[in-house]
């Protein structure tokens, strides 16, 4: 394929990056995004690094342990047959098509498929159950579903005149095997150019506080807009990544796909039900793994286990989706010799604020800006603009490209997130002397007790460092004395249960870490409720602490 210009200005950019990888300050003083006005993704870039590429693009280890990959090459010419196919039934430009597939091939093949066709996709994952894919086929006005044959029961239960596709054994009568799509002409010719302002993707935000939103990006925004991403992973393009992350959710589309590929790393998948650690660890180590992401459940669950299992650590480890704890961080140090790099971003952005390679880490930071990205506080009470803690929000004005258009058929919600050409991300954070931003809490999650603001991810911080607690969550909870008093949510580590003693011992640790306000005065043992992307859901701790609870060990009455 020759070069055309949308693909030499992303070369341009991606190569800048790349070259500037550990040199952070002259990334940032020199970055600029491509703005190309016609830009796809994959037919522009994927298929022209795909061009008698050999190499693995993506590789999946199944659970029995049997590993097969696939080529950019044959990845090229795979997503062409399947964009034929689903344009011979009735996929065209524009249309809204739901994917609900799990870690498997065909998953990045329709991807690639789709995005040729100018398609929206609008991806999904398999844990979803009629109610939520009866709200997401109804308000994405999906035209086609493409789906594991095991989940077609689920849409008995969800009306509609929509194209019906599903993939593996036991298709359904009144569905179409996806399958087929193999025996379609390898040869595509795309139907019309592609604007970079095209929309690309909606995703359905996890909704951990409301109803899901409805996010909306652009050719431009996730493909070109990951570029800050694949700085921040600090990726080469002889790198095999590892990105543990659900398929439907942004953090898949993150690291398991455009963050990679600009690269040209391959994608490495350890495809299992039930998490392993020391299973993931040797499987690491067999397919040569050199950069790892995973979320901070992930990484809580691992230190849980023998790190020293991993004979060939990860060159560059790096953690996003809710903030690290120090701890986790220093644990794995230990163990690996690799600082785990904290990241910041949403579904409705790439990675804005990151601990980049080379750059120093402070321990609980965050991070700076990302290149290409300026980020403001704002202070929530008065609205303007604050040197030092405020809500974290994104110039505009600057044009950084990967933020998302707006919250599709929402224009009120838009207009209030993107008010005075800022983004606002409605998480708060703090920022010191050299410009390191340190989380936290959400807007809605920080709360006041004796009239001293707390961040409960600090205190949840705090929790962690004691080798009993596995998770913690920190709400506030009713006081007539004091308005609220923080009340941890505690998941114990194996080995410990729960109970006055096990409280007793995390009292006396919360007293020997924290400030006398900001102790932990209440605890209550049990599993975190968490949306099915695994976020911990606070607001759900918040209305039971509210609904008051006989489970709780009251600091007060353990002496």
């Amino acid at each position: 394929m020759t070069e055309n210009s949308a693909t030499a200005q992303f070369l341009a950019a991606r190569d800048f990056l790349l070259e500037r990888r550990g040199d952070y300050e002259a990334a940032r003083a020199g970055f600029t995004w491509p703005r190309p006005e016609r830009f796809n993704w994959a037919l522009d870039w994927f298929d022209h690094i795909a061009t008698g590429n050999g190499a693995d693009a993506l590789r999946i280890v199944e659970e029995d342990g049997t590993s097969r990959g696939v080529s950019f090459g044959e990845l090229s010419v795979r997503s062409d047959s399947a964009a034929n196919w689903l344009r011979a039934q009735g996929v065209v430009a524009g249309d809204r098509v739901l994917v609900m597939l799990g870690n498997q091939r065909e998953l990045w093949e329709v991807m690639l498929a789709a995005m040729k066709l100018r398609a929206v996709v609008i991806p999904a994952t398999p844990l979803l159950g009629p109610a939520d894919l009866r709200d997401r086929v109804e308000r994405g006005q999906v035209r086609h579903v493409i789906v594991r044959a095991e989940d077609t029961g689920k849409f008995d239960e969800v009306p509609g005149t929509y194209t019906r596709i599903a993939a593996g054994a036991g298709v359904p009568t009144g569905w179409r095997r996806l399958e087929d799509m193999y025996q379609a002409p390898s040869a595509f010719t795309p139907d019309g150019e592609t604007r970079a302002d095209d929309p690309l993707m909606l995703y359905f935000t996890s909704g951990t506080t409301a109803r899901p939103k409805l996010v909306e990006h652009t050719h431009a925004s996730y493909p070109i807009g990951h570029l800050s991403t694949m700085y921040w992973v600090g990726l080469r393009p002889d790198d095999v990544h590892l990105n543990i992350a659900s398929p439907g959710w942004a953090k898949h589309a993150w690291s398991n796909l455009f963050t990679p590929w600009n690269a040209g790393a391959t994608v490495f998948v350890h495809n299992y039900t039930r998490f392993d650690a020391e299973r993931l660890m040797a499987e690491m180590d067999r397919g040569g793994v050199t950069t790892f992401c995973a979320p901070p459940t992930v990484w809580r669950m691992l230190i849980q286990s023998d790190l020293g299992l991993l004979r060939n650590p990860p060159r560059e480890a790096v953690a996003a989706g809710e903030p690290l704890n120090p701890e986790v961080i220093e644990r794995v140090r230990e163990a690996w010799g690799v600082t785990i790099r904290d990241g910041f971003g949403q579904t409705e952005t790439t990675l804005q604020i990151g601990n980049f390679p080379g750059a120093p880490v402070k321990p609980g930071s965050m991070g700076r800006p990302a290149p290409g990205y300026e980020i403001v506080l704002l202070d929530p009470v008065t609205g303007k603009e604050s040197p030092d803690e405020g809500e974290i929000c994104v110039d505009l004005r600057t044009r950084p490209a990967g933020v998302m258009t707006g919250y599709r058929d929402d224009p009120e919600r838009t207009a209030e997130a993107m008010a005075d050409g800022l983004y606002r991300t409605g998480d708060i954070a703090s920022r010191d002397a050299d410009g390191y931003l340190t989380y936290v809490g959400r807007s809605d999650d920080v709360f006041k007790a004796s009239d001293y603001k707390i961040s409960p991810f600090e205190l949840e911080s705090a929790l962690l460092e004691h080798e009993a607690v596995a998770e913690a969550a920190v709400v506030p909870a009713p006081d007539a004395l004091r308005l609220a008093v923080p009340k941890a949510y505690v998941t114990l580590a194996a080995g410990w249960e729960p109970g006055e003693e096990t409280a007793r011992v995390l009292f006396e640790h919360s007293r020997a870490v924290l400030s006398p306000y900001k102790r932990i005065r209440r605890i209550e043992f049990g599993e975190l409720p968490k949306t099915v992307s695994g976020k911990i859901r606070r607001v759900e701790l918040r209305e039971l602490t509210e609904a008051g609870s006989t489970r709780e060990y009251d600091e007060g009455d353990l002496g």
